[in-house]
């Protein structure tokens, strides 16, 4: 399997040679800052399997228990691209709207649904945590 995606202005691509080992929609704050929308989703790749061209910038920011994540967005038009953490130092979070179909990959977890506008409602069959991916079930 071979998929891109790309930034608004496509000076930034990543190219992901195999499936993701994970698709989650996120809830927390600083996901639905990071998008501008009620909720991130993210398509995680194993770093390996990913290659990443084109200038980026990178914002870090504090996690839990003193870890990092690290945004990259591009240079030029600003956008938001894919992400890394220390929590998942072999992994590679990729923006899903950046993907060129982004409808081949469905989400496999909603977390932080504690967090989650009212309003938005997830397929039932996708499994969801009020908080992070080992706490209690949301439904």
């Amino acid at each position: 399997m071979n998929d891109i995606a790309r930034c608004s202005c496509g000076a930034v691509s990543v190219s992901v040679s195999a499936e993701p080992y994970a698709v989650v929609a996120c809830h927390c704050s600083d996901c639905r800052r990071r998008t501008g929308a009620p909720f991130g989703v993210g398509v995680y790749f194993d770093r390996a399997q990913v290659s990443i061209s084109g200038a980026t910038g990178c914002f870090e920011r504090p996690a839990a228990e003193g870890r990092k994540v690290r945004n990259y967005f591009c240079t030029t038009c600003g956008g938001p691209v894919y992400w890394r953490t220390d929590l998942h130092p072999d992994g590679v979070g990729v923006a899903l709207g950046m993907f060129d179909e982004p409808e081949r990959y469905t989400p496999t977890r909603s977390v932080f649904e504690r967090h989650r506008s009212t309003w938005c409602r997830l397929d039932a069959s996708i499994p969801g945590h009020l908080e992070g991916r080992n706490s209690p079930p949301s439904r």
